[in-house]
């Protein structure tokens, strides 16, 4: 490590550089308003302790590397944004792929903003900070968004606000999280689509949520083809309901949609039943995958 003393002001940037940090820097400025020290410091890395409240669950070592690499041709061109939790101690408000990256690249200090906040404020900048600029995966920015409401406290229409949003896209990420793990951690994992993932929440039950999603992965199935076997799901075979003379006797009509209904809830999947006037007809089970026949199959005591 050099003799230099640590934290150090470097001078102000040039305007090129300026401009490229002020979007940045500007959206918290306007949208939670701490404390800010405008200058910029050179910080001992050794000094400088990871962010709690980092919504990235996993960063890839691959990128980092080359990130390092990097670093170590043209330096750090952002500096990080802190906040000092004691003399000569700092905490990660919002760059630590930057901070570990620099690490791998054997540097002794890193350039910091240092803001003061509190510990609402940290994990509100850190959140927006991070949906704003870092590539999180659907599940990551649907937990972010979760923890904004549920820890900061803001409702969906501030949020959108927050992170430049509409209502109806924060609501789209919150509703992933409804899903069942197995859904979820392959969304996390890139296996599917959040395009995919949209499509399987519009079914209620979750046998059948998982047996499409089953289905997505043996056949590599496209987003489209999804929407329309879910499209498929909903309708219930209501087409061919519609070729079918419709009854005289609305009570027997009732009686029919509610034994349908009540089908279509234990099995998992949407019952087709037709029926004519001479109490003849038909009832449909679909399945997706031979793993939802089986399931089916239990529950007929087959």
């Amino acid at each position: 490590m050099n003799d230099k003393k640590f934290p150090k002001k470097r001078n102000a940037l040039g305007r090129g550089l300026g401009a490229l940090l002020e979007d940045s820097e500007s959206y918290l400025d306007k949208n939670i308003e701490p404390q800010t020290v405008n200058n910029i410091n050179e910080i001992p890395l050794d000094s400088i302790e990871v962010n709690p409240f980092q919504p990235r669950q996993h960063f890839d070592q691959e990128a980092l590397n080359e990130l390092a690499e990097s670093i170590k041709v043209q330096g750090i061109i952002q500096p990080i944004t802190v906040r000092e939790l004691e003399q000569g101690r700092y905490q990660i408000i919002s760059g630590e792929r930057r901070f570990q990256a620099s690490k791998i690249a054997g540097l002794d200090g890193i350039p910091a903003y240092i803001r003061t906040a509190d510990d609402q404020q940290m994990l509100e900048m850190a959140l927006i900070e991070n949906i704003q600029r870092e590539n999180l995966n659907a599940i990551e920015v649907a937990l972010s968004y979760q923890r904004l409401i549920s820890e900061v406290g803001l409702k969906q229409e501030a949020l959108g606000e927050r992170v430049g949003k509409n209502r109806a896209t924060v609501n789209n990420y919150l509703r992933l999280l409804k899903l069942p793990p197995d859904i979820q951690i392959a969304i996390r994992d890139n296996k599917i689509s959040m395009g995919h993932a949209r499509a399987i929440i519009n079914i209620d039950n979750v046998d059948t949520q998982l047996a499409i999603f089953k289905k997505i992965l043996s056949d590599e199935l496209s987003v489209r083809k999804v929407e329309e076997l879910v499209r498929e799901l909903s309708t219930g075979g209501s087409e061919s309901r519609k070729e079918e003379p419709k009854s005289k006797n609305p009570e027997k009509v009732y009686e029919i949609n509610q034994i349908q209904s009540k089908l279509s809830s234990h099995f998992g999947t949407k019952i087709s039943i037709k029926s004519d006037d001479k109490n003849k007809g038909e009832i449909k089970i679909p399945f997706f995958s031979k793993d939802d026949l089986n399931r089916i199959l239990e529950l007929l005591n087959y």
